[in-house]
């Protein structure tokens, strides 16, 4: 074993002394033991028990200034420790680094995701020529570039010192690196505004100039000059360079404008993402290269190398940025139904009233049919696949005829509430949310009323009628106790109103994607004018077929998808040990009027059916509260939009409460 091999035993960086790592540094010693003792002497350097952002002088800065200066006072380390610095830099691939470190291989987000995850779950090895991978075992800790930060240029240009080889030895060109670097990312960047995925959607007149077509031969010329010496041909070429960069940045900005109009895609975002990204490290490579005092520009360099270590490491950095677009515009699209479910007149009341009540009329009807799927005995899964299918029709049924269901309400109209919070700086603001907010309340409260007004009376009236006419309801008192058994507030009720609140706002999301994907493939423009579609429809009815789809797809996606999950996700669950049900409160009401035309009015007189009658009340509490609550969070954060000023918002809406409390449950008069 070599003296670097047994140096090199200890584990822990606090084991570690300066005289024993530096008796460690061996320039002959093997690729891997080399590469480790660099870790080993960070790990040395960032050894300190006080947070860096604590301390008025870093600990590691501090550290390498006592470094170098035992260094200067034996020649015979400094010797060693230089040697192995230089064999290192021209060992390792540094162009590597600064071109390719924080990018995805490849344009697209899923194999992002897969190199986080593989950076996280597996080790590194030192023993690699790549420093983009040796890059994260030297770097491992975000503070890193705190104390890098604070780096002063004397320390730096004495740290500079130590690589500057013996007498006699070629003095490399420590520009090269950077200049193929520049080189490589040019054509990473020229490549990606060719793409189909961005050149479609860029803006034709930003491309009339061809910036892309320009960025590699021109970052050629930089480099040509750099190696010349010809300084002030280079900072022409740098300066015609930088201004191609702001050309190509516009250009792919300009992407999102199309994303706005015609639906988004995460890996068109993320290639847009990407391509600014590393038009940005050229120009950072640029600034080193060009600037008479190269030193503090490389420091900063290598401080957002550090930076970009922390970010390639966090998964949840990586989805909320590219996921924030995608967001905000399901959250529009669910923002432009939602406004449909806000009344703000009376006239506006007494048709969501009307609406309403039709929705109940049909739910009483899938109140029936859930019991007859019951009552036929079907195995779990196939029991609730039928429920869904059954919740399913009904909800669609409901969306034909336009009428409303109240607690598809809150996730649609949460979006359109958080539009009218984009400015609440005054008064005038925060009471227009406020007259928003008595809107919706009033508008849910008309909906719950509309709905329970009609399903219990109908279905106790068919319970009663059939009771007349046959002698038997359809829903006996087998049923009906089972009813009030499992519908009761002692029970997990609550919990299982909550989850369906969670079911109510997925379906929103669904219902949001769905429309993105419809319009991002233009799926309405191909069935209007597809030759084949046309040929068998006819002009004029593709063109209504075209309009209906774009207006109705994300109504049957989010009715459909609410009602297979209402019916399918416990039977799931239940298969891995949850036993885990819906409670939706208009459902859950004419179960309860079923129990009670079962079981006669004697049995208002009985506590179980008070008890159920409060877990509805809470039940529809928490199906609106929990779907308005995640819906309304998407929504404000796709939008960027942080509530510092809370307290105004909820003085005013207590305000609101004392002064006029009728106005969240009547409309207004004329």
């Amino acid at each position: 074993m070599t003296s670097a091999g047994k140096a090199l035993r200890p584990q822990n960086a606090g084991a570690w002394d300066l005289s024993a790592l530096l008796n460690a540094a061996d320039a002959s010693a093997s690729l891997p033991e080399r590469h480790l003792w660099l870790v080993r002497l960070l790990e040395w350097l960032r050894h300190a028990a006080v947070p860096l952002e604590n301390q008025q002088t870093p600990t590691p800065l501090l550290r390498l200034r006592h470094l170098l200066n035992v260094l200067e006072r034996h020649p015979e380390y400094r010797a060693q420790v230089s040697a192995l610095l230089l064999r290192f830099c021209r060992e390792v691939d540094i162009a590597g680094l600064l071109a390719d470190f924080g990018f995805a291989p490849r344009m697209n987000l899923g194999s992002e995701l897969g190199q986080r995850l593989r950076l996280r779950l597996l080790p590194a090895t030192p023993a690699t020529t790549n420093l983009a991978e040796l890059f994260n075992l030297l770097f491992p800790e975000p503070d890193d570039a705190l104390w890098l930060d604070r780096l002063d240029a004397a320390t730096a240009e004495r740290v500079t010192d130590l690589m500057q080889p013996a007498d006699g030895e070629p003095v490399p060109d420590w520009r090269t690196p950077f200049l193929d670097a520049m080189m490589f990312l040019s054509s990473a960047v020229r490549a990606a505004g060719f793409s189909p995925q961005l050149r479609e959607r860029m803006s034709s007149e930003l491309l009339v100039d061809a910036p892309f077509r320009q960025l590699a031969p021109v970052a050629e010329r930089v480099r040509e000059h750099a190696m010349s010496g010809d300084h002030a041909a280079l900072l022409q070429a740098a300066q015609y360079l930088r201004a191609l960069l702001d050309s190509c940045r516009r250009c792919a900005l300009s992407v999102n404008n199309h994303l706005e109009e015609h639906g988004v895609s995460v890996d068109v975002v993320f290639e847009v993402d990407q391509l600014l990204k590393r038009s940005h490290r050229i120009e950072e490579l640029l600034v080193c290269v060009v600037s008479p005092d190269p030193t503090p520009e490389v420091v900063k360099l290598v401080a957002a190398l550090v930076r970009t270590a922390e970010e390639r490491r966090s998964l949840r950095a990586l989805f909320a940025h590219h996921y924030s677009l995608l967001a905000r515009k399901v959250a529009e699209r669910s923002a432009e139904t939602g406004e449909h479910y806000i009344t703000r007149d009376a006239a506006a009341y007494r048709s969501m009233l009307r609406a309403a009540a039709g929705g109940g009329a049909v739910v009483a009807g899938t109140t029936f049919l859930k019991f007859f799927i019951l009552a036929i005995g079907l195995t779990a899964f196939w029991g609730g696949f039928w429920a869904g299918v059954n919740y399913a029709a009904s909800f669609v049924l409901i969306h034909l005829l336009h009428f409303t269901l109240a607690t598809k309400q809150p996730a649609m109209t949460a979006p359109a509430m958080a539009d009218k919070l984009t400015d609440m700086g005054s008064d005038e603001a925060v009471e227009g949310f406020v007259d928003e907010v008595t809107h919706l309340i009033r508008s849910q409260a008309a909906g719950i009323v509309g709905n329970l007004a009609m399903v219990i009376p109908l279905v106790l009236g068919v319970q009663f009628a059939c009771q007349f006419i046959f002698g038997a309801t359809p829903i006996g008192p087998k049923d009906a106790e089972h009813v009030l058994h499992s519908l009761t507030l002692l029970g997990p009720t609550l919990f299982f109103a909550a989850f369906t609140g969670v079911l109510l706002f997925a379906s929103s999301i669904i219902a949001g994607w769905v429309e993105n994907w419809f319009v991002w493939h233009r799926i309405d423009s191909a069935i209007a004018w597809n030759p084949r579609i046309v040929a068998r429809l006819g002009s004029a009815r593709a063109q209504r077929w075209a309009a209906y789809w774009r207006a109705n797809i994300s109504g049957y996606a989010a009715n459909i998808s609410l009602g297979l999950m209402l019916g399918i996700v416990p039977v799931v669950l239940l298969f891995f040990g949850l036993p885990i049900e819906v409670r939706h409160v208009t459902l859950s009401t004419g179960q309860l009027a079923a129990a009670v035309g079962a079981l006669g009015f004697d049995v208002l007189r009985s506590g179980p059916f008070w008890w159920c009658l409060a877990a509805v009340v809470f039940t529809g509490a928490l199906n609106l509260g929990v779907s308005f609550f995640l819906a309304f969070k998407v929504a404000l954060r796709s939008r960027g939009i942080r509530l510092t000023d809370r307290s105004r918002i909820y003085r005013a809406i207590r305000q609101r409460l004392w002064r006029a409390p009728l106005s969240f449950i009547l409309p207004p008069k004329p």
